[in-house]
């Protein structure tokens, strides 16, 4: 069993559902790149028992490189596993885990790499980022990166970890999620005149999506993505208490996934103008659109110094844009850290019962992450 093998079936071993601690795992990271020779910036995160850390191997000046990780993983819960989800299994070739593609794989071979590096020979520092709650909305490592850009933290750029079956992404689209929230009046349905429908009201405001939405298809497009354009897409809806009450609430749950350039405020303006529009059409009714969560895309150019070098280490001149959402563009965004896409596993083997990574995968990972490190010597 190869070294980052085995560190990924202690990775799997803690169970770090975004609703539960991840301590126990970034004390175990934070001993083995101690023990290492790397230095610890531990940051307790806003709930009980969350914790970010960048550990750092090298000298303490220079632009280095900083590979990234989450250390939660989706629940488990109804899904359908044929071993136990949180103990790391071997079945034909293949390692089954929670997180094994998504993405403790990464962590594993980054923790590994630390300990085949010399820090004495690094000319540059090489830093690694662990997270939590990404799977959430990418809320932890927002922490990591105020306290960092505080700090005037510098690097020459950042590779995020997640699968991409060791393909260089330089790009994905950034998401806003939200609430379009639908208020009127309740009153007997024998009646429905004396009240105010909120589920009508709502049903108006997916029309005026749906009309929203061919509008952006007749917009910016970028065929590198499977879905080119940017989307607007309800995706839970809330409503009602009673057959025979008219309904005085009904949310809809929505989220944009937009195009790294395109404003998705200006969405949200649309969205609040046509509830505006609609409210006052309706005697007593109300529209509030809320933003619950977002973050931004990403377009790191091809000439840049992260893109080029995971190019180099990958062994390609090709790159790609990820169909998800990952924290690269909060790095730019906060810390202005080009950043790029590129792990072992795969996306779509990710979220879903029987989660696996190949063995093949964490081997060429390692030695992608050795080229990386060569270049800070």
């Amino acid at each position: 069993m190869s070294p980052t093998i085995a560190t990924l079936a202690a990775l799997a071993a803690f169970p770090t559902v975004s609703s539960e601690s991840n301590e126990a795992l970034i004390r175990y990271a934070a001993r083995r790149i101690t023990e290492a020779g790397g230095r610890i910036h531990l940051l307790a995160g806003a709930q009980p028992g969350k914790f970010n850390m960048l550990a750092s191997l090298g000298p303490s000046t220079g632009a280095g490189i900083v590979l990234s990780g989450h250390s939660d993983v989706v629940p488990v819960t109804g899904q359908d596993w044929h071993s136990d989800p949180f103990t790391l299994t071997e079945r034909q070739g293949r390692l089954y885990a929670r997180g094994a593609s998504d993405m403790k794989g990464f962590l594993a071979a980054m923790l590994t790499a630390a300990e085949r590096c010399d820090p004495a020979k690094l000319a540059r520092p090489l830093h690694l980022a662990f997270s939590y709650d990404e799977e959430i909305g990418c809320v932890g490592v927002r922490d990591l990166l105020d306290r960092l850009r505080a700090e005037r933290f510098q690097a020459q750029g950042c590779i995020i970890g997640e699968p991409t079956e060791m393909r260089v992404f330089t790009g994905h689209k950034g998401k806003v999620a939200g609430c379009v929230c639908c208020r009127g009046w309740a009153a007997h349905s024998a009646n429905p005149a004396l009240g105010c429908n909120a589920i009508m009201l709502a049903g108006a405001m997916l029309e005026e999506m749906r009309a929203l939405q061919a509008d952006l298809a007749r917009g910016k497009r970028d065929d590198a993505f499977a879905f080119p354009f940017t989307s607007l897409q309800p995706g839970l809806i809330k409503g009602g208490v009673a057959l025979n009450i008219v309904p005085d609430a009904c949310d809809i749950a929505f989220e944009i996934r937009h195009l790294p350039g395109d404003d998705p405020q200006a969405i949200v303006a649309r969205l609040r103008e046509a509830g505006e529009r609609l409210a006052a059409a309706s005697p007593g009714g109300a529209v509030e659109i809320r933003v619950t969560n977002a973050y931004p895309g990403v377009e790191t150019p091809p000439g840049a110094a992260v893109t080029r070098i995971a190019l180099a280490a990958a062994g390609t001149q090709k790159t790609g844009k990820a169909g998800f959402g990952t924290e690269a563009g909060l790095f730019t965004q906060t810390l202005g850290l080009p950043a790029v896409i590129c792990g072992p596993g795969s996306i779509d083997r990710a979220h879903k019962a029987d989660e696996d990574v190949t063995p093949e995968e964490l081997a060429a990972c390692d030695a992608f992450l050795d080229r990386v490190i060569a270049t800070l010597h």
